[in-house]
């Protein structure tokens, strides 16, 4: 292990920047620049810890719950549950402010973390296939309703209303979005979570879909973790690698799975991005940032940060360097002009 990683050698200069006193010139410090939103000064990158709490459909609330306080008191920054976690039959119908999101509410405050739970929802006459986003204070943040529910089962049998809008919110660890099972086969939805900047995207599914749901990672370059029925968990990297693939079949049907994931890795496109530019920030900052991954035959790269405190996004971006996502955007609109569509 590098163990340039843990810190870097601070020279006179920086050190008085850092506690506020007089140059050797005598001239007053300049107050240290602050910190990228979410980069800590004691955590390297970004780094967001996820549960994923998988089992068969139909579990009781006091089963459900007792799983989630026990991982919420291991420590964690989100959980995440399986679709329609109390299943989708007569006696799991419930409100917003059923008996399922109370205890979740209550459960999201006591252990300061975010809970994604997957209910059958009522609200008034219409009926929902959602996921409701709990923040640490034990509030809902956002209402996430399946745009594609399973028609023959869903909308025909049990009459589940589609809903008519991607949803991503803003945590204090970045931007997360929801799609749940059958939604994986539209690539618009997993689009527009992308145009709304969302940087991990949370599946409750009743099955895996496999290269499926690896396809939209490939395509829209955020993490994507799933909790489904099997009971299983599958984690995809940013450049679409599958980084786990959990199953675990005990006793109590459930499989959890904990990982780990730096929201401040970047994707870019060599394209753009090159090499002289990728060389001289990897030279003039080789303690701060590394070369995570070097993906040739798609001609991507990955950074991510080595210490604390530093972010590898915004020292990129201070070198010119622009994200795959945002660049492919950009050059779409580029090309359109070319093919001489107008643009205010």
């Amino acid at each position: 292990m590098d163990r340039r990683q843990f810190g870097s050698t601070v020279g006179i200069s920086a050190l008085a920047t850092t506690l506020g006193i007089p140059n050797l010139r005598g001239e007053a410090a300049a107050a240290p620049e602050p910190l990228p939103a979410g980069i800590s000064a004691d955590k390297i990158g970004r780094p967001v810890r996820v549960v994923s709490v998988a089992f068969t459909d139909g579990h009781p609330l006091e089963e459900i719950a007792t799983l989630v306080d026990q991982e919420g008191a291991r420590g964690t920054d989100l959980i995440a549950l399986p679709e329609t976690c109390q299943g989708q039959n007569l006696k799991s119908k419930q409100p917003l402010d059923g008996p399922m999101i109370t205890a979740m509410l209550r459960l999201a405050k006591k252990h300061n973390t975010y809970i994604a739970c997957p209910i059958d929802r009522t609200d008034g006459s219409r009926r929902y296939n959602s996921v409701v986003f709990i923040d640490r204070s034990g509030q809902v943040i956002g209402i996430y309703n399946k745009l594609y529910p399973v028609w023959q089962s869903e909308c025909m049998k049990r009459g589940v209303t589609p809903g008519d809008s991607a949803t991503v919110c803003q945590t204090d660890f970045g931007r997360v979005g929801f799609a749940i099972c059958f939604d994986v086969n539209w690539v618009d939805l997993w689009e527009r979570m992308a145009n709304l900047g969302a940087e991990l995207v949370i599946w409750p599914s009743a099955y895996s879909a496999g290269r499926t749901l690896q396809a939209r990672a490939i395509d829209y370059n955020y993490y994507v973790v799933s909790s489904t029925w099997i009971p299983d968990c599958l984690v995809f990297d940013i450049d679409g690698e599958q980084l786990m693939h959990e199953e675990n079949n005990r006793g109590n049907g459930t499989n959890v799975t904990r990982t780990t994931l730096d929201l401040d890795r970047c994707l870019f496109h060599l394209d753009l991005n090159t090499p002289d530019k990728r060389a001289k920030l990897l030279q003039e900052h080789a303690d701060d940032v590394v070369l995570d991954k070097d993906l040739r035959l798609e001609s991507w790269f990955v950074l991510k940060a080595k210490r604390p405190g530093v972010s590898a996004r915004e020292l990129a971006r201070q070198y010119g360097m622009e994200e795959l996502r945002s660049y492919v955007c950009r050059v779409r609109c580029e090309i359109d002009k070319c093919r001489g569509f107008e643009f205010s």
